[in-house]
């Protein structure tokens, strides 16, 4: 429950609209809502303006459809990274309007309306391989209310693809960029552009790379005044930070 349907709650009671026991039910659960594998945060959109996220991995498929079905009592927007095909199937039966990104891997939830803003993100992808990583940046951007430009395989072996989508680029109020291999893609956009950058490595890459190590290691020591780094293959947490960029 958000800010605004507690206080439309508060007031339909003081009305007389709706009784004061069925409001105490609706908030029977806050703050949380002991599951037995899990406390669901009721609170966190109350308290950072953004609902809880459920990462489904390493959960079970019935842990993750639980979780799906109680948050979905709440008449808010749920989101679920790191789902798997099954996951979703399990989902759709307690939640028919689920939908599910394959690429992504992400399970979405749309119970409200949120306004968008006018201002955009844009999401740069140095390769097709990258797309995993840009769709759960891009679906987690969209959930929160952003208006998202994608941007992809204008990596740095061919540079000239780039130049030909910078402009659509430097309009973004704030600009993720998502790399494998030696993650070199944040720097030389952080050196064309004068907004913020969050950079994404990836796991993109062939041995030397170790499993993104390499990118990683290479946007942290960029040179390029600007950027700031998240996690390997931490699309959700670049879209979390640039959302709230947006929103300021």
């Amino acid at each position: 429950m958000d800010k605004n349907s507690l206080i439309n709650l508060l007031e339909l009671v003081k009305s007389g609209e709706v009784k004061v026991d069925d409001a105490v039910s609706k908030l029977s659960d806050l703050p949380y809502k002991d599951m037995g594998f899990a406390n669901i945060d009721n609170h966190r959109e109350l308290r950072v303006g953004y609902p809880e996220v459920i990462y489904c991995g390493g959960k079970t498929i019935e842990q993750v459809k639980g979780i799906f079905e109680f948050m979905a009592t709440k008449d808010c927007n749920i989101l679920g990274t790191r789902a798997t095909e099954e996951m979703y199937k399990e989902v759709r039966k307690v939640c028919e309007d689920a939908e599910y990104n394959k690429i992504g891997r992400t399970i979405v939830v749309k119970r409200k309306e949120m306004q968008t803003t006018e201002s955009y993100i844009a999401i740069v992808a140095a390769g097709t391989s990258d797309l995993p990583v840009v769709e759960e940046a891009y679906e987690t951007a969209k959930l929160f209310g952003n208006k998202v430009e994608k941007i992809v395989d204008v990596g740095v072996a061919g540079i000239h693809r780039l130049f030909n989508r910078l402009e659509l680029i430097k309009g973004a109020k704030v600009v993720i960029v998502i790399a494998g291999m030696e993650g070199a893609l944040a720097s030389v956009i952080g050196g064309l552009v004068d907004k913020p950058i969050i950079g994404v490595p990836t796991s993109v890459g062939y041995g030397t790379n170790f499993g993104g190590v390499a990118a990683l290691l290479s946007m942290l020591n960029s040179c390029s005044s600007g950027l700031s780094v998240v996690n390997i293959d931490n699309g959700f947490g670049a879209a979390y930070q640039a959302s709230m960029i947006n929103k300021l």
